[in-house]
Protein backbone atom coordinates (compact mmCIF):
# COMPACT_ATOMS: atom_id res chain seq x y z
CA UNK A 1 0.00 0.00 0.00
CA UNK A 2 2.70 2.45 0.72
CA UNK A 3 4.45 1.40 -2.60
CA UNK A 4 1.06 2.33 -4.81
CA UNK A 5 0.35 5.52 -2.55
CA UNK A 6 4.22 6.80 -2.88
CA UNK A 7 3.65 6.13 -6.67
CA UNK A 8 0.53 8.09 -7.08
CA UNK A 9 2.13 11.49 -4.71
CA UNK A 10 4.87 11.09 -7.44
CA UNK A 11 2.59 11.07 -10.68
CA UNK A 12 1.18 14.06 -8.79
CA UNK A 13 3.82 16.32 -7.79
CA UNK A 14 5.39 15.49 -11.52
CA UNK A 15 1.95 16.82 -12.66
CA UNK A 16 2.05 19.60 -10.45
CA UNK A 17 5.44 20.51 -12.05
CA UNK A 18 4.38 20.63 -15.79
CA UNK A 19 1.51 22.77 -14.55
CA UNK A 20 4.02 25.50 -13.49
CA UNK A 21 6.10 25.10 -16.16
CA UNK A 22 3.44 25.74 -18.26
CA UNK A 23 2.03 28.29 -17.22
CA UNK A 24 5.67 30.25 -16.70
CA UNK A 25 5.78 29.62 -20.27
CA UNK A 26 2.29 31.30 -20.91
CA UNK A 27 3.34 34.38 -19.29
CA UNK A 28 5.98 35.32 -21.76
CA UNK A 29 9.15 36.10 -21.07
CA UNK A 30 10.30 39.62 -19.59
CA UNK A 31 11.46 41.92 -22.47
CA UNK A 32 13.41 45.22 -21.63
CA UNK A 33 13.15 47.38 -24.87
CA UNK A 34 14.88 50.82 -24.82
CA UNK A 35 14.17 53.84 -27.20
CA UNK A 36 16.17 56.90 -28.31
CA UNK A 37 13.66 59.29 -29.16
CA UNK A 38 13.81 62.73 -30.30
CA UNK A 39 13.52 65.43 -27.20
CA UNK A 40 9.53 66.65 -28.73
CA UNK A 41 8.16 63.16 -28.02
CA UNK A 42 8.85 63.33 -24.27
CA UNK A 43 5.79 64.07 -22.81
CA UNK A 44 3.38 61.68 -25.05
CA UNK A 45 6.00 58.79 -25.15
CA UNK A 46 5.98 59.27 -21.69
CA UNK A 47 1.83 58.14 -21.51
CA UNK A 48 2.22 55.59 -24.14
CA UNK A 49 4.69 54.03 -22.34
CA UNK A 50 2.80 54.02 -18.93
CA UNK A 51 -0.17 52.76 -20.98
CA UNK A 52 1.54 49.92 -23.45
CA UNK A 53 3.37 48.55 -19.88
CA UNK A 54 0.11 47.91 -18.09
CA UNK A 55 -1.38 46.00 -21.21
CA UNK A 56 1.48 44.41 -21.61
CA UNK A 57 3.37 43.21 -18.00
CA UNK A 58 6.26 41.16 -18.96
CA UNK A 59 7.86 44.45 -21.36
CA UNK A 60 9.39 47.31 -19.63
CA UNK A 61 10.09 50.24 -21.95
CA UNK A 62 13.15 52.62 -21.62
CA UNK A 63 13.04 55.59 -23.26
CA UNK A 64 16.08 57.69 -23.85
CA UNK A 65 15.64 61.04 -24.67
CA UNK A 66 17.77 63.74 -26.66
CA UNK A 67 18.67 65.79 -29.89
CA UNK A 68 18.18 63.29 -32.44
CA UNK A 69 21.66 64.27 -33.71
CA UNK A 70 23.12 62.90 -30.39
CA UNK A 71 20.73 59.80 -30.42
CA UNK A 72 22.13 58.99 -33.54
CA UNK A 73 25.88 58.96 -32.27
CA UNK A 74 24.53 57.12 -29.71
CA UNK A 75 23.94 54.51 -32.02
CA UNK A 76 26.84 54.67 -34.53
CA UNK A 77 29.06 54.52 -31.19
CA UNK A 78 27.45 50.76 -30.62
CA UNK A 79 25.00 52.08 -27.50
CA UNK A 80 22.19 49.58 -26.62
CA UNK A 81 19.05 50.61 -28.39
CA UNK A 82 16.01 48.95 -30.04
CA UNK A 83 14.28 51.75 -31.72
CA UNK A 84 15.09 54.97 -33.04
CA UNK A 85 12.54 57.62 -32.86
CA UNK A 86 13.65 60.96 -34.49
CA UNK A 87 12.64 64.05 -35.42
CA UNK A 88 14.20 64.08 -38.65
CA UNK A 89 14.51 62.04 -41.68
CA UNK A 90 18.05 63.27 -42.17
CA UNK A 91 19.80 61.17 -38.97
CA UNK A 92 17.36 58.12 -40.12
CA UNK A 93 18.54 57.85 -43.13
CA UNK A 94 21.96 58.62 -42.46
CA UNK A 95 21.85 55.39 -39.99
CA UNK A 96 20.37 53.67 -42.45
CA UNK A 97 23.38 54.24 -45.21
CA UNK A 98 25.34 52.34 -42.68
CA UNK A 99 23.59 49.91 -42.24
CA UNK A 100 22.71 50.21 -38.82
CA UNK A 101 19.04 50.05 -39.23
CA UNK A 102 16.41 47.48 -40.13
CA UNK A 103 15.62 49.11 -43.82
CA UNK A 104 11.98 47.31 -44.00
CA UNK A 105 10.99 48.34 -40.43
CA UNK A 106 11.29 52.22 -41.30
CA UNK A 107 7.98 54.46 -40.81
CA UNK A 108 7.62 58.29 -41.62
CA UNK A 109 5.06 58.23 -38.26
CA UNK A 110 4.82 62.04 -37.71
CA UNK A 111 5.17 65.48 -39.00
CA UNK A 112 4.86 68.22 -36.63
CA UNK A 113 5.00 71.99 -37.46
CA UNK A 114 7.79 74.85 -36.39
CA UNK A 115 6.56 77.62 -34.97
CA UNK A 116 8.10 80.97 -33.26
CA UNK A 117 7.25 81.73 -29.22
CA UNK A 118 7.64 84.52 -27.38
CA UNK A 119 7.51 85.09 -23.45
CA UNK A 120 3.71 85.52 -22.37
CA UNK A 121 3.09 89.25 -22.02
CA UNK A 122 5.90 89.91 -23.61
CA UNK A 123 5.83 93.70 -25.18
CA UNK A 124 8.75 93.17 -27.97
CA UNK A 125 6.36 93.56 -30.36
CA UNK A 126 7.29 90.29 -31.79
CA UNK A 127 4.84 88.79 -34.83
CA UNK A 128 6.74 87.06 -37.24
CA UNK A 129 10.14 85.29 -37.87
CA UNK A 130 11.26 88.34 -40.25
CA UNK A 131 11.34 90.52 -37.09
CA UNK A 132 13.85 88.37 -35.58
CA UNK A 133 16.35 90.71 -37.72
CA UNK A 134 14.69 94.05 -35.95
CA UNK A 135 15.81 95.63 -33.41
CA UNK A 136 12.70 93.77 -31.31
CA UNK A 137 14.76 91.35 -31.07
CA UNK A 138 18.16 91.13 -28.86
CA UNK A 139 18.36 87.60 -28.20
CA UNK A 140 16.83 84.50 -29.93
CA UNK A 141 16.77 80.63 -28.69
CA UNK A 142 17.55 78.19 -31.12
CA UNK A 143 18.44 74.41 -31.12
CA UNK A 144 21.97 73.41 -32.22
CA UNK A 145 21.72 73.08 -35.85
CA UNK A 146 24.46 70.47 -35.90
CA UNK A 147 22.40 68.09 -34.27
CA UNK A 148 19.12 69.35 -33.60
CA UNK A 149 16.69 69.11 -36.15
CA UNK A 150 14.45 71.91 -35.06
CA UNK A 151 17.49 74.24 -35.16
CA UNK A 152 18.46 72.74 -38.35
CA UNK A 153 14.63 73.72 -39.77
CA UNK A 154 15.21 76.94 -37.72
CA UNK A 155 18.40 77.87 -40.39
CA UNK A 156 16.13 76.56 -43.50
CA UNK A 157 13.16 78.94 -42.30
CA UNK A 158 15.78 81.76 -42.16
CA UNK A 159 18.31 81.43 -44.77
CA UNK A 160 14.82 81.20 -46.87
CA UNK A 161 14.00 84.73 -45.55
CA UNK A 162 17.35 86.26 -46.48
CA UNK A 163 18.04 87.12 -42.43
CA UNK A 164 20.08 83.86 -41.31
CA UNK A 165 23.40 85.83 -40.94
CA UNK A 166 21.55 88.78 -38.95
CA UNK A 167 20.12 86.19 -36.73
CA UNK A 168 23.04 84.15 -35.94
CA UNK A 169 24.40 87.27 -34.02
CA UNK A 170 21.59 87.06 -31.62
CA UNK A 171 21.54 82.89 -31.14
CA UNK A 172 21.52 81.32 -28.29
CA UNK A 173 21.88 77.62 -28.64
CA UNK A 174 20.70 75.14 -27.09
CA UNK A 175 21.71 70.88 -26.39
CA UNK A 176 17.77 69.93 -27.58
CA UNK A 177 14.08 71.83 -28.56
CA UNK A 178 13.34 71.58 -24.52
CA UNK A 179 16.33 73.53 -23.32
CA UNK A 180 14.75 76.66 -26.19
CA UNK A 181 11.37 76.04 -24.83
CA UNK A 182 12.52 76.59 -21.30
CA UNK A 183 14.66 79.31 -22.06
CA UNK A 184 11.17 81.45 -23.53
CA UNK A 185 9.06 79.96 -20.54
CA UNK A 186 11.51 81.55 -18.50
CA UNK A 187 12.51 84.68 -20.23
CA UNK A 188 16.41 84.01 -20.63
CA UNK A 189 15.41 84.51 -24.47
CA UNK A 190 12.94 87.46 -26.19
CA UNK A 191 12.28 84.50 -28.71
CA UNK A 192 13.03 81.08 -29.62
CA UNK A 193 11.52 78.51 -32.60
CA UNK A 194 10.75 75.13 -31.61
CA UNK A 195 8.01 72.67 -32.46
CA UNK A 196 4.55 73.35 -32.46
CA UNK A 197 3.74 69.92 -29.76
CA UNK A 198 6.71 71.71 -27.49
CA UNK A 199 4.56 75.07 -27.48
CA UNK A 200 1.66 73.47 -26.66
CA UNK A 201 2.76 71.58 -23.67
CA UNK A 202 4.95 74.52 -22.39
CA UNK A 203 4.09 77.26 -20.06
CA UNK A 204 4.07 80.98 -19.64
CA UNK A 205 4.76 81.46 -23.59
CA UNK A 206 3.00 82.69 -26.39
CA UNK A 207 3.12 81.06 -30.61
CA UNK A 208 3.63 83.70 -32.48
CA UNK A 209 2.88 82.32 -35.83
CA UNK A 210 4.10 79.68 -37.71
CA UNK A 211 7.16 79.30 -40.45
CA UNK A 212 5.95 80.76 -43.68
CA UNK A 213 4.68 78.24 -45.70
CA UNK A 214 7.90 76.53 -48.10
CA UNK A 215 10.39 78.46 -45.74
CA UNK A 216 11.54 74.49 -44.88
CA UNK A 217 11.35 71.11 -45.04
CA UNK A 218 8.35 68.94 -43.67
CA UNK A 219 8.78 68.10 -40.18
CA UNK A 220 8.86 64.09 -40.30
CA UNK A 221 9.23 62.19 -37.74
CA UNK A 222 10.44 59.13 -38.78
CA UNK A 223 10.42 54.74 -36.63
CA UNK A 224 12.44 52.08 -36.75
CA UNK A 225 14.19 48.98 -35.38
CA UNK A 226 17.87 49.30 -34.80
CA UNK A 227 19.56 46.00 -36.78
CA UNK A 228 21.68 45.41 -33.39
CA UNK A 229 18.85 45.00 -31.16
CA UNK A 230 18.60 42.29 -29.43
CA UNK A 231 14.53 41.80 -28.74
CA UNK A 232 13.45 42.63 -32.44
CA UNK A 233 10.54 41.11 -32.04
CA UNK A 234 9.08 42.49 -29.18
CA UNK A 235 10.82 45.80 -30.88
CA UNK A 236 7.88 44.96 -34.10
CA UNK A 237 5.05 44.47 -31.83
CA UNK A 238 5.42 47.98 -30.24
CA UNK A 239 6.35 49.94 -33.09
CA UNK A 240 2.87 48.16 -34.78
CA UNK A 241 1.17 49.90 -31.19
CA UNK A 242 2.75 52.91 -32.14
CA UNK A 243 1.06 52.75 -35.51
CA UNK A 244 -2.47 52.23 -34.29
CA UNK A 245 -5.52 54.19 -34.64
CA UNK A 246 -5.87 54.19 -30.55
CA UNK A 247 -1.80 55.65 -30.47
CA UNK A 248 -2.21 57.71 -33.77
CA UNK A 249 -5.48 59.65 -31.88
CA UNK A 250 -2.85 60.03 -28.79
CA UNK A 251 0.03 61.40 -30.94
CA UNK A 252 -2.73 64.45 -32.39
CA UNK A 253 -3.77 65.05 -28.97
CA UNK A 254 -0.35 66.36 -28.64
CA UNK A 255 -0.31 68.44 -31.59
CA UNK A 256 1.51 65.89 -34.06
CA UNK A 257 -0.42 64.64 -36.83
CA UNK A 258 -0.03 61.36 -38.83
CA UNK A 259 2.60 61.43 -41.61
CA UNK A 260 1.42 62.45 -45.34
Amino acid sequence: MTAVMTTILAAMLFAGCGSETKNAVDTGVAEELTILAAASLTDVCNEIKTEYEAAHPNVTLHFSYGASGALQTQIEEGAPADLFFSAATKHMTALNDEGLMDLDSIVKLLENKVVLIVPEGSDKDITSFEDVATDKVGMIGLGEPGSVPVGQYSEEIFTSLGILDTVKTKANYGSDVRTVLSWVETGAVDCGVVYATDAYAGENIQIVCEAPVGSCKQVIYPVGIVKASEHADAAAEFLAYLQTDHTMQKFEGYGFSAAE
